[in-house]
């Protein structure tokens, strides 16, 4: 694994787990007629906290993006859910919490789990599948499985609606994170007009926006605890599927090196879930009024 892909991605994780704090700390205070409407983005837009977290969400996709053109989608998705580790430390800062037997068994369960996956699978570069067909089934599957969410979300948006909006932002992440790679591998190839002849990085500016929307609506109706395990489990799990369904990463497929690998990914999962539903995590606002006035902080 090269150094300089490992401290992008790592660096890309802190600024992202920074942000999603910082992006929730003035999400919950939006009204909840906002809620999965562009207006939302309008009415955050005018918070500088707000601004600030979208302003470290953006450089964590940078450094992501760099490293995602650098490494292979399934090493470096792994290295961007540790942004968890990242908000608990900022988020233990702002509620005094302790990080108790809770916090350190998710935080060994989710380091152990991406260093297991990373070392089994051996993540590699390979020929990417050029066959349209599979492009478009392994990214329609994800698409379709966030619109499916998010339908069920807008049904019950109060009880489990952040955490299946989550879920489907990770899922759009995922595949935008992919896209993101196909993009700067035009860039390389022909620069500018190559990248811009090309429908992914339009893509990849549809799904941002839209995840953006499907995030903060969940940010604004529940704690930090219920949506954030939902949405950094699902990113890493559907990136790594896009990188081997059709980006060509190739991982070790040993009866041993499987093993490891989906111990590794369900220790991953495991500690994304002890550690997003630690009690350092922000709790979200009383939403038994219907609307909230944003208040700039």
């Amino acid at each position: 694994m090269s150094v300089l892909v490992l401290i992008l991605a790592v660096s890309a994780a802190c600024c992202l787990g920074f942000g999603f704090v910082l992006q929730q700390n003035a999400a919950r205070q939006a009204p909840l007629s906002d809620f999965l409407s562009p207006r939302l983005l309008l009415d955050l837009v005018k918070v500088p906290r707000w601004l600030g977290g979208i302003g470290l969400m953006v450089a964590g996709m940078v450094l992501g993006a760099i490293a995602l053109g650098q490494g292979e989608v399934s090493l470096v998705e792994p290295l961007l859910a540790t942004n968890l580790l990242f908000a608990l430390a900022l988020s233990r800062k702002q509620t005094k919490q302790p990080l108790g037997r809770q916090g350190w068994a998710g935080l060994a369960l989710l380091a152990g789990g991406v260093t297991a996956f990373i070392v089994a699978g051996e993540p590699r570069g390979g020929t990417a599948v050029t066959d349209p067909l599979r492009h478009w089934l392994i990214i329609g599957v994800m698409i379709g499985l966030a619109l499916l969410l998010t339908t069920y979300a807008k049904r019950s948006r109060l009880s489990a609606g952040p955490v299946l909006l989550a879920l489907a932002a990770g899922l759009l992440y995922g595949v935008q994170d992919a896209l993101t790679r196909v993009s700067g591998q035009r860039f390389s190839a022909g620069g500018l007009a190559e990248l811009l002849t090309g429908w992914q990085p339009y893509a990849v500016l549809a799904l941002g926006i839209t995840g953006l929307v499907l995030v903060q609506s969940a940010f604004e109706t529940a704690p930090l605890r219920m949506s954030l395990p939902a949405l950094t489990a699902a990113q890493p799990l559907a990136g790594i599927v896009c990188g081997v369904g059709f980006l060509g990463d190739r991982l070790r497929t040993d009866t041993a090196a499987l093993t490891w690998e989906a111990v590794g990914l369900a220790a991953i999962v495991a500690g994304i879930v002890l550690l997003g539903m630690h009690p350092a995590m922000p709790c979200g606002s009383d939403r038994s009024e219907p609307t909230r006035n944003l208040q700039p902080s």
